[in-house]
């Protein structure tokens, strides 16, 4: 069966706060093989040091970040782009006054994230 969907992307209810996370807003769609998850940290907050099984490729939207991906840190802003292997800690913290918003591209999905 083919699975195929087309997101109505504003109809998509923005989780605020995430679970676990009081500075973090998301809004998550799955597909059988991937994942994406648009997320919201307020100024002042951190993106906190963690790892996981799924690889990840990351685009930010808006902000600024010092982001630490393995060995490497670095000051990133929208337009930036990083790729996380599995495994890998990463995580930063938001940098100046604004938001920062990115969004996330997991294969394979985590499965206890579900549409929202």
């Amino acid at each position: 069966m083919e699975h195929v969907n087309i997101f109505d992307w504003d109809s998509i209810e923005t989780k605020y706060p995430f679970p676990n996370n009081p500075t973090l807003g998301v809004k998550i769609v799955n597909g059988e093989n991937m994942q994406m998850v648009w997320a919201r940290y307020e100024s002042g907050t951190s993106y906190k040091l963690h790892s996981h099984s799924r690889e990840q490729f990351s685009f930010m939207l808006t902000g600024r970040m010092k982001l630490k991906v393995g060995s490497i840190t670095k000051e990133i802003k929208a337009g930036d782009i990083w790729y996380v292997p599995s495994n890998v800690v990463h995580g930063g913290e938001a940098l100046g006054d604004d938001p920062i918003i990115f969004v996330d591209i997991y294969s394979p999905p985590n499965p206890d994230l579900k549409i929202l």
